[in-house]
């Protein structure tokens, strides 16, 4: 038999509708499984590429932005329930960082997150990050839509 218990659970947010649905869904599943719940945010630095010159003051709204909505974010989960959540903020690829980086680092049994939260441009653009995501992880992978 297949152990399906999931004692780290992260989920994926970006401020979009799907991000909720999807920290709504991990909210259920962490309780369900008595896990702890990592709340994880990427500020993409490919956001800055396209400027002429990199602005730390981009930078450093976009963190603040990060923090208070993962707060907010901390909050909703005590409020149903969990004890034990904790919250990540980090700047990079979030393709590499969610698919591999992020869930050795914090042992992460499965990983949560919305189907998009971009828009159809900037998907035949760039690529889905949940597409990549469910191909390249490294633990198991939930998209909810």
């Amino acid at each position: 038999m297949i152990n399906q218990s999931y004692p780290t659970i992260m989920v994926a947010v970006d401020g979009s509708s799907a991000a909720e649905k999807a920290l709504k869904k991990a909210i259920h599943v962490t309780r369900v499984n008595s896990a702890h719940l990592i709340i994880a945010h990427i500020i993409d630095t490919r956001a800055f590429q396209s400027l002429t010159s990199y602005d730390q003051e981009m930078a450093d709204q976009a963190l603040r932005v990060a923090t208070e909505t993962l707060a907010v974010y901390q909050e909703l989960a005590e409020e149903n329930g969990l004890t034990n959540t904790s919250t990540v903020i980090e700047f990079g690829s979030p393709k590499h960082l969610l698919a591999e980086a992020l869930p050795e680092k914090h042992d992460v049994s499965l990983l949560m997150m919305g189907a998009t939260g971009m828009n159809a441009m900037e998907r035949l653009l760039l690529g889905s990050v949940s597409q990549y995501v469910s191909r390249h992880a490294l633990c198991d992978v939930l998209i909810v839509r």
